[in-house]
């Protein structure tokens, strides 16, 4: 077994290329893939809609095997569908799904509020409501559903967690496939606008239990509505 001075000793060079294998750069193909998500998030891509490689390609300025790669992990996270013969398209999420993914929304939206933040985290999580407030107030649906994506985005980002991050990026994309349905109700995102001002309320005070009491029944609601819009 290696001595204390033996491993104190190693080649200079050892410790700063271990530290090149640890700090992994994403591929372009995975940059490719997250600007997707966020345009699924944000709404600008609809379920059913059709992508094509060399559309895509052109407007993020990559090769088309880029593309394909993108949409191939897009396609494992159930964001797109692959049809032969026909193409890419947007997925339409199924009614089954939902309970998932709201058991993920509840694991890693109420641990992270209840955890509570820094200052600028939590003043993340009040411009995401103010940013609803504007919206409504300008009857901007569109922009009302981004901020209340933006809400829940900033909620798990009070834990400071790129990975946690990650599947909020994924799930707020699966999120937006569902909600485009239920917008067909014009005050389907206002009606929550006034539960997210009382959630970051008692985030602000400190009142980190009712803050995570109050997203928790929060989240309960939306599934039950969620699963009576697309059917049980």
């Amino acid at each position: 077994m290696a001595s204390a001075d033996q491993e104190i000793n190693e080649p200079a060079g050892l410790n700063s290329a271990r530290a090149r294998v640890r700090m992994r750069v994403p591929s372009v193909a995975e940059r490719v893939a997250e600007e997707l998500r966020y345009q699924l998030a944000e709404g600008f891509l609809v379920p059913g809609a059709k992508l094509t490689e060399a559309t895509i390609a052109e407007d993020l300025g990559v090769s088309r095997n880029t593309v394909r790669e993108a949409f191939a992990e897009l396609a494992g996270e159930r964001l797109l569908l692959r049809q032969p013969n026909k193409g890419v398209f947007v997925a339409t999420l199924e009614a089954g799904d939902i309970h998932d993914v709201y058991t993920v929304r509840r694991a890693i939206e109420v641990s992270s509020i209840r955890a509570g933040g820094s200052p600028e985290r939590i003043a993340a999580v009040r411009a995401a409501v103010d940013e609803g407030k504007l919206a409504a107030a300008g009857k901007d649906n569109e922009g009302l559903g981004s901020a209340n994506q933006h809400f829940h985005g900033a909620i798990v980002a009070l834990a400071e967690s790129n990975r946690l991050n990650t599947i909020m990026a994924q799930i707020l994309a699966e999120m937006r496939l569902y909600f485009h349905k239920a917008t067909l109700n014009a005050h389907f995102y206002s009606d929550w606008l006034t539960e997210n001002e009382h959630i970051c309320s008692a985030l602000e005070a400190g009142e980190l239990e009712r803050a995570g009491d109050l997203l928790l029944a929060y989240l309960n609601r939306s599934e039950q509505q969620q699963t009576a819009i697309h059917g049980a």
